[in-house]
């Protein structure tokens, strides 16, 4: 599952596919709607394989929560975000069971439920490239 080229925009809703660079910024193309906009340097743009989880001991990449989710739901949709926070809280504790309770909110849970639903309904979830890249993320780097 690659995400680095799957993006976050703050204040727009949903995420966006990378398309390509532009002078200014880069041309994104919504999962929710297939509507390409242009999004512009200034903006906050953040990859989602730069995000990490707050742990107790270290930060957990949002890759791995998102692996961690796939196999607990059996390769489904997780609940909705428009759960209740103590529903999401406890989905998340069986995700993540060691995450930092005083820096993790339950909006940031509802954040990346609702993101994680959104790339397996657009089939984005994929484990395959994962289970062959495990503990083998820099050697990829290095050869690239």
């Amino acid at each position: 599952m690659d995400l680095s080229k799957i993006l976050s925009i703050a204040g727009k809703p949903g995420l966006y596919q990378m398309v390509s660079q532009t002078k200014n910024g880069v041309l994104v193309e919504s999962l929710l709607d297939g509507k390409r906009i242009p999004a512009f340097s200034h903006e906050r743009i953040s990859s989602l394989e730069e995000i990490s989880v707050f742990t107790e001991i270290d930060d957990v990449p949002l890759k791995q929560i998102f692996h961690s989710m796939y196999n607990i739901c059996n390769q489904q949709q997780a609940l909705s975000h428009k759960s209740s926070a103590k529903e999401l809280v406890a989905f998340f504790e069986s995700v993540l069971s060691e995450y930092d309770r005083d820096r993790v909110y339950a909006s940031d849970i509802k954040k990346m439920v609702q993101w994680y639903n959104l790339l397996q309904s657009k089939g984005l979830i994929d484990l395959v490239e994962e289970d062959e890249s495990v503990g083998g993320d820099s050697d990829k780097e290095v050869n690239e």
